[in-house]
C-alpha cells in the first residue's frame, strides 16, 4: 500500500498538490477550471479554507492551504470528491469536448470516478524562507512547463494578484 500524506497540524499552512489521474490534460478547458475554483471559492466561504497561492496546471494544481474552522484534511477530502463529480458530469455533457470518450474510459470505470489521484503530496509550511520558495515553486510551475515567458501572465494562477497586474480568482489570505 503506497504511503499517504495526512495532515498533523490542521491549522497549519500547508503546501498541496492533486494530480489528475493517470496526469490526463482536463483543465485545459477553462469549464474545467471553473469548476474547481468556484469549489475553492465556496470551501473559503461556507468551511473556512484560506487559500495564499495557488496554481491550475492542466493535469495538476499546487496550493498553500491552512483552516481554523473545518480540519483541513476534511475540507480537501470534501473538494477532491465535489469536483470529481462535478467535472466528470461536466465532462459527459460537454458537446464539444474532443477527448470525451477518452476521459471517460480513463477517468470512469464501471460507474465509478477515479477523477484525481489518491492522496495529495502536502507538506507543512514550516519557516518563511520554506514558504517563499514553494510560492516561487507555484509561480514558476507554467514557466517550466514552458506555457508562458513569464509567470504573471499565467491566469490560472495567484501571480498575476502577487504582482498588482489582476485580481486572483481565488480570493487570497494575507500572509
Amino acid at each position: 500500500m503506497a504511503f499517504s500524506y495526512s495532515i498533523k497540524d490542521q491549522e497549519a499552512l500547508h503546501f498541496v498538490t492533486f494530480t489528475v489521474h493517470q496526469w490526463a490534460d482536463v483543465f485545459t478547458r477553462k469549464d474545467y477550471v471553473d469548476i474547481l475554483v468556484e469549489s475553492i471559492n465556496y470551501c473559503q466561504k461556507a468551511k473556512g479554507l484560506k487559500v495564499y497561492a495557488w496554481v491550475i496546471m492542466t493535469n495538476h494544481c499546487h496550493f498553500i492551504l491552512s483552516s481554523d474552522k473545518v480540519p483541513l484534511s476534511d475540507i480537501i477530502r470534501d473538494l477532491k470528491k465535489f469536483t470529481s463529480k462535478e467535472i466528470i458530469k461536466a465532462i459527459e455533457l460537454n458537446q464539444f469536448e474532443s477527448k470525451k470518450r477518452w476521459l471517460l474510459w480513463l477517468l470512469k470505470k464501471d460507474g465509478h470516478i477515479w477523477f484525481w489521484e489518491e492522496g495529495y503530496h502536502g507538506e507543512e509550511i514550516f519557516s518563511a524562507p520554506f514558504l517563499e520558495s514553494k510560492i516561487n515553486y507555484i509561480h514558476q510551475n507554467p514557466v517550466r512547463a514552458g506555457i508562458v515567458e513569464k509567470e504573471e501572465e499565467y491566469i490560472n494562477s495567484s501571480c498575476g494578484e502577487f504582482y498588482g497586474i489582476r485580481k486572483s480568482k481565488i480570493e487570497l489570505s494575507p500572509l
